[in-house]
């Protein structure tokens, strides 16, 4: 099992001041924080980050959206990291999150849904290798 998981949160969010909640919820959840920046996606880096739905009909307006304004990327640590913070960030429809999630308090859409969330050990693993050098990982 991995202890690792990878998140950001996303353009909508961070405009919506709400940033600084989630990574507040996410620290007080138990979270330790081995990577952090904040930065901007180029329309390259986000199309290469999300290439695996590169063949599906949103992928155009995921990127383009992803390069709105700052994201704020994360390693994350916790004993059962992934399957974890899965449930604390909630179903991607936040209408259909539960409450008290991250999405269902601060998503406005399934388009702006406020944070990633990686899906699997692999994904975390590679998600964050993606954004942050090894130099960057504590």
């Amino acid at each position: 099992m991995n202890n690792r998981t990878f998140t950001m949160i996303k353009p909508d969010a961070f405009k919506n001041g709400h940033a600084g909640a989630i990574l507040d919820r996410i620290i007080r959840e138990g979270y330790n924080i081995k990577a952090l920046k904040m930065t901007k996606l180029t329309p390259e880096k986000a199309g290469e980050f999300y290439a695996i739905h590169k063949e599906r009909p949103f992928y155009n307006e995921l990127v383009s959206f992803m390069c709105e304004g700052p994201i704020i990327a994360a390693i994350l640590e916790k004993e059962n990291a992934v399957e974890d913070f899965r449930k604390l960030i909630g179903a991607t429809d936040p209408s259909k999150a539960e409450d008290n999630t991250i999405r269902k308090l601060y998503a406005a859409s399934v388009g702006e849904n406020a944070i990633h969330g990686s899906d699997s050990n692999e994904n975390a693993k590679i998600e964050g290798d993606f954004m942050f050098s090894m130099l960057e990982q504590f």
